[in-house]
């Protein structure tokens, strides 16, 4: 057996897609017409083809029991170009330090962006933490936040 992706059910494919390339540099990279890949590896697929699929079954939308996550290198620039989505958590610090934000999708799916802990660690490096502070900080092993800091050499 092997896992291949998610799908998600939108409304609009095409606002879908544009939301996703815009917010989330998403391209499509398999388009089937009512399916479409996007380079994150997950799909979107219409709700009618969807309906098709699944009969008479109800489709909710804005569930709040799953999200999308993502990881941006450079999280305060990603941050500042979201100034029109519906915020589930604006930007914030989560106790182990990583930035991160919950917002939701056209459709109302949760799409998460946090910072990659690779510059967390190099931020608070930066701050004069040592490592063995930076890994008490992050709860991590200390050899993770080694091998983070040497990334940036």
């Amino acid at each position: 057996m092997k896992y291949i992706a998610n799908l998600i059910v939108v409304k609009d494919l095409e606002r879908s897609k544009a939301f996703y390339k815009k917010y989330l540099d998403q391209d499509v990279v398999v388009d089937y017409g009512a399916n479409v890949i996007l380079t994150g590896g997950f799909s979107l697929q219409t709700l009618e083809s969807w309906r098709g699929f699944i009969g008479d079954l109800d489709v909710s939308f804005k569930g709040n029991n799953a999200e999308l996550y993502f990881e941006a290198e450079d999280f305060d620039a990603f941050a500042q170009n979201l100034n029109d989505v519906v915020f589930v958590n604006p930007p914030y610090e989560a106790p182990w330090g990583e930035r991160c934000v919950r917002f939701y999708d056209p459709d109302g799916h949760i799409v998460e962006v946090g910072e990659n802990l690779a510059p967390a660690a190099r931020r608070f490096a930066a701050s004069g933490m040592t490592i063995p502070e930076i890994a008490v900080r992050m709860d991590v092993k200390e050899e993770y936040v080694e091998k983070w800091l040497e990334e940036s050499k």
